[in-house]
Parts: C-alpha cells; sequence; structure tokens
C-alpha cells in the first residue's frame, strides 16, 4: 500500500482491484472485475482498459497513453482528487461526522415517535 501510496508512481496495472488513488491500466480476468474496469475508465475516468488480446503494441498504447499522454495526465489527477474525495468521507473526515450526526438526530427522532404512539 505505501508503494502504490508514493508519490512517484504514476500508474499501474491491475486486475481492478484497489488503486490507491493511482491510475491504472486495468486488465479484467472474470466476475465483478470487468463492470470494474468499465467504472475506472469510462464512469471515474481514471485508468484505461485493454480489452483485446495481449500483445506488445497493445500493452504499449496503454502504458504510452497512461505515462505520457496529456490524457494520462488528467487520469492520474482525477485519481488523486478522487482518493482525497473518498478520504474525507471515511471514519474521521466531515462526511463521515455529518452522516453519523443525521443518524443520531434521525434515531433521536424515531424514539420519540415510537414513545408517543406506545403513550396514546
Amino acid at each position: 500500500m505505501e508503494v502504490l501510496a508514493h508519490g512517484l508512481v504514476g500508474g499501474f496495472w491491475s486486475h481492478c482491484g484497489l488503486s490507491e488513488g493511482v491510475s491504472m491500466l486495468c486488465r479484467p480476468c472474470f466476475s465483478d472485475q470487468k463492470v470494474n474496469a468499465r467504472y475506472v475508465s469510462e464512469v471515474f475516468k481514471i485508468g484505461i482498459q485493454l480489452e483485446n488480446e495481449l500483445e506488445r503494441a497493445e500493452i504499449e498504447r496503454g502504458v504510452r497513453k497512461l505515462m505520457v499522454d496529456e490524457d494520462g495526465m488528467g487520469m492520474r489527477v482525477r485519481a488523486r482528487e478522487l482518493k482525497e474525495k473518498i478520504d474525507v468521507s471515511m471514519k474521521g473526515g466531515s462526511t463521515y461526522h455529518s452522516m453519523k450526526s443525521a443518524c443520531g438526530a434521525y434515531e433521536t427522532l424515531h424514539f420519540k415517535v415510537v414513545e408517543a404512539t406506545i403513550s396514546r
């Protein structure tokens, strides 16, 4: 994890597991990895999905696009931004605390409604 999170890592080859805020060259194997790869490449736009046979030219094209082309720079920026947004929503982040507070308020309200209903 520390290696992937290092600032000098520009991207990595993945079966579409975790990202750690790094752009990906996706080569899904089975199951949900294909859906994950499609999301990485087309929805989040933080990676490239290799769909053809794994031949030298196809791999080189993907690596160049990811590491050299301007598109790749955009993917790296979006990957970092997405990681930052996710980190903020994790335990300890402001979104986490807001959701916890909202859930607490809902729970309190729910119990008041239940108590009022029972006492009728």
